[in-house]
């Protein structure tokens, strides 16, 4: 499964508020971008939330109709969701990946923890190849070209 996460440094909420604050956290997510102009990823997660307790989950076309939206709309808007980590399908119906938004939250650093541990493992394999690492103080011309990159020491 391709994961996909923006994070965006947004500033919180002044006041406590149910609605200020799933925006602000799916916006700080980057749940409710691009073409969302009616923020209905984020209106999903609310109606995840406001319908469903413990492991209950619910339908696409519940949520489809408590949002007065077409069925396509809302699996546009639950592939997004899933892909960004927040949301499952089981069967017929959706879940919060966690048992809260907060297990969620954490499920999801957890996936950027893991991405950012192979971007570093392989950034440092690139800087081995092409002698960057801490452990040389020689220096490479890097060159790249169309067929690849050719390292000259």
């Amino acid at each position: 499964m391709h994961q996909r996460l923006i994070l965006q440094n947004l500033p919180r909420p002044h006041k406590r508020d149910l609605i200020e604050e799933t925006y602000w956290l799916c916006d700080t997510l980057g749940l409710s971008s691009g073409r969302d102009i009616d923020n209905l990823s984020t209106q999903i997660i609310l109606k995840i939330l406001e319908n469903t307790s413990g492991n209950a989950g619910i339908s696409s076309e519940d949520l489809g109709s408590l949002l007065e939206i077409s069925q396509g709309r809302v699996n546009h808007h639950l592939r997004n969701l899933s892909r960004s980590g927040m949301v499952y399908r089981d069967r017929r119906l959706i879940h919060l990946r966690g048992r809260s938004l907060r297990d969620s939250i954490r499920e999801i650093r957890r996936d950027a923890n893991r991405i950012f541990d192979e971007l570093e493992s392989v950034a440092d394999e690139i800087d081995g190849i092409i002698g960057m690492s801490g452990k040389s103080e020689e220096k490479s011309l890097v060159i790249r070209m169309k067929s690849g990159i050719m390292v000259q020491k």
